[in-house]
């Protein structure tokens, strides 16, 4: 179980794509091999379903306690949903 830090910032900047916190939190916390994938810039990038069945990416960063700070999240485009769901993830 991880613990999030929501501020107006990056809980409006989701609901901007249409993604709750709680999606967000969801796909993190399910996330499955091979996510979550670190990026060089220290982001992770997750992507998973939602339990309302939307398929999400989600990005974030570890603060230094370890608590998740979300930066962005989105709905995945057709091709991404497609090749997430044939295991090409």
């Amino acid at each position: 179980m991880y613990e999030f830090r929501w501020n107006v910032w990056n809980t409006d900047h989701i609901a901007e794509h249409g993604i709750g916190r709680h999606e967000a939190e969801y796909v993190v916390e399910q996330a499955r091999r091979p996510y979550p994938r670190r990026s060089r810039d220290d982001t992770y990038l997750v992507r998973g379903q939602t339990p309302a069945g939307t398929y999400i990416q989600v990005v974030y960063t570890l603060d230094p306690d370890n608590t998740v700070y979300v930066l962005h999240a989105r709905p995945l485009s057709r091709r991404e949903k497609r090749r997430y769901r044939r295991g090409r993830r």
